[in-house]
């Protein structure tokens, strides 16, 4: 796996920095508020980063999980979400979401998302990303937490994938074009 990452672009220990400031902020925002507090992971990218948060952040959180995409095993957005695995949950008004998500990129899975849980009733959700893309962006969505804005380049590990694979690199790295320009 390692021949085929051009270059780290975050370390282990830049991701845990990252964490640890985006914990200290959603702690601090959070610490006061009266309704449940849900990470929503979205899986699978984002699971490795919301354990590494949610262990950080001293608050009680509820995890819940969804799982949409716009990928595929494309390096491109097709532009089509797809909801592939849902909330159990009926009622979204009384709870605060926090979405937890890998990376920003086009914008248009996390953008139908957000729609989606406001069309069920939230209205009081929150954006956290590890990465964003903002260059890559198509539609306007803004997280209101970000770890680390990343140029336009493909990258994988830290649960970020290529096909379903690369997922377990413990950093984030750029993945040589020669892999995904096939």
């Amino acid at each position: 796996m390692k021949d085929c990452i051009e270059r780290v672009l975050i370390s282990e220990e830049e991701i845990d920095s990252i964490t640890s400031s985006l914990a200290e902020k959603i702690t601090e925002d959070y610490k006061d508020s009266k309704k449940p507090l849900i990470f929503l992971c979205l899986l699978k990218g984002s699971i490795m980063f919301t354990t590494e948060l949610m262990k950080k952040v001293p608050l009680p959180v509820e995890f819940e999980v969804m799982k949409a995409s716009s990928y595929g095993s494309s390096s491109v957005s097709s532009g089509y979400v797809n909801i592939q695995l849902d909330l159990n949950r009926n009622d979204l008004s009384e709870i605060s979401i926090l979405i937890i998500e890998d990376i920003i990129d086009s914008g248009r899975t996390l953008y139908r998302l957000c729609d989606y849980l406001r069309e069920r009733g939230a209205n009081d959700l929150k954006i956290c990303t590890l990465l964003d893309k903002p260059d890559r962006r198509v539609l306007d969505i803004k997280a209101d937490y970000i770890g680390k804005v990343v140029p336009d380049e493909f990258v994988v590990g830290f649960g970020l994938d290529y096909d379903e694979k690369f997922r377990n690199l413990p950093y984030i790295g750029v993945l040589k074009p020669s892999v995904y320009n096939k």
